[in-house]
């Protein structure tokens, strides 16, 4: 897509039609759907709208400091860009080009243990954080904590809302498989969206890139690499495990995934630096609370310390103003970037954040507010219904 189209967005939401233009069905509704019925995923953006911002007026605003730290390092505005998997799914130029826009927006990137990049060939001047999950497998885990040591990564974000796979009707219903393969069904679709077939299909393969060696080692060679990873998953965690996680790493640890302050007093009670309040984009357990709610409740039991992130929801800039009202210390987004990766690569990505940053910027000023520091919660109201 050339940088003139791209142009022409001037929302996320603009984005995002884009994106379902260029993409097959399945594999759009893979990205952009939720579970069940998808209340959560519809609801975490609609939450915003019930908070107003109230404004000052006469304050001088010609320039807005909006930088802050996250993981320990600088970042230009306080946004986080989320973990997701598979990313390659969407646009061939995958994990690399959003990290590289990243880099270029001043913002800190995650990548998630199901990313199709490996940790040590993501080379970026931007803070990286990888997502990490506690596998039955501790070795596999204790590994990825070493590699991430070695690499020079600045943080990890353990997800903890994923015992089961949410109920991803979308996906059922589409027929979709992980990899994608061609099939009578799935054909026509392909055929309609050459310009992400071609590169998809005959490219390098779909691959979980920093698990793949463990399959490659399994002596029977008959268990294919989702079949293992689906393995992995353990329903018996405990803060225990999550108290090892942070001995091991010894270094900026968020826990992905909770919702309420007595998880959130925990999560920093077992050594996690921080919190992401989280219902996995709408793609875990239907019904959870939007994230935006649950922030000046989670803030009030930790206090001023700890970093909490706000993931789910964010669509534009005024969202992440009325979060860090709230009590957030950030917000972090992976639909928005993902839709400008499928619309048009890395170019795509730098869009996306051009768009959530320039209405970051006007929102604080008129609200009269020149630095974010300043930002509290008389700043923002929930609206009357």
């Amino acid at each position: 897509m050339t940088a003139a189209r791209l142009a022409r967005a001037h929302e996320i939401s603009d984005l995002r039609t884009m994106a379902r233009r260029r993409l097959p069905r399945p594999i759009f509704d893979y990205m952009d759907g939720g579970a069940g019925a998808e209340l959560s995923l519809g609801r975490n953006a609609s939450a915003f709208d019930d908070y107003e911002i109230v404004p000052d007026v006469l304050t001088d605003v010609s320039a807005i400091r909006t930088g802050t730290t996250l993981f320990g390092q600088a970042a230009a505005w306080p946004l986080l860009l989320s973990p997701t998997g598979l990313t390659r799914m969407f646009h061939a130029q995958a994990e690399p080009a959003v990290a590289r826009a990243a880099a270029r927006h001043g913002l800190p990137y995650s990548l998630s243990t199901m990313g199709t990049t490996r940790i040590e060939d993501l080379a970026s001047p931007a803070p990286l954080v990888f997502q990490i999950y506690i596998f039955r497998d501790r070795g596999l885990t204790r590994e990825f904590v070493a590699r991430c040591k070695a690499a020079g990564w600045h943080g990890l974000i353990l997800t903890v809302d994923t015992p089961v796979a949410g109920n991803r009707l979308r996906d059922r219903r589409s027929g979709l498989s992980l990899p994608p393969k061609l099939t009578l069904r799935s054909m026509m679709e392909f055929a309609l969206h050459p310009g992400w077939s071609l590169p998809a299909l005959t490219g390098s393969k779909f691959d979980f890139a920093n698990v793949s060696h463990r399959v490659d080692a399994l002596a029977s060679g008959s268990m294919s690499l989702f079949d293992y990873i689906g393995g992995q998953f353990d329903r018996s965690l405990t803060w225990r495990d999550v108290e090892w996680l942070a001995a091991e790493w010894g270094g900026p640890l968020s826990i992905k995934g909770l919702m309420t302050p007595e998880d959130a007093r925990r999560a920093v009670g077992s050594g996690a630096s921080g919190v992401m309040i989280s219902n996995h984009g709408g793609r875990q357990l239907d019904g959870a609370p939007a994230p935006v709610d649950q922030i000046a409740a989670v803030r009030e039991a930790l206090g001023d310390g700890p970093e909490i992130i706000c993931d789910g929801g964010v669509r534009c800039g005024s969202d992440v103003v009325k979060a860090l009202a709230l009590g957030a210390t950030a917000c972090s987004v992976g639909r928005p970037y993902l839709y400008g990766l499928a619309a048009g690569g890395e170019r795509g990505v730098d869009r996306a954040l051009t768009l959530l940053h320039e209405e970051f910027e006007r929102t604080l000023a008129l609200a009269g507010v020149p630095d974010i520091a300043g930002l509290s919660a008389r700043h923002v109201r929930r609206r009357s219904r």
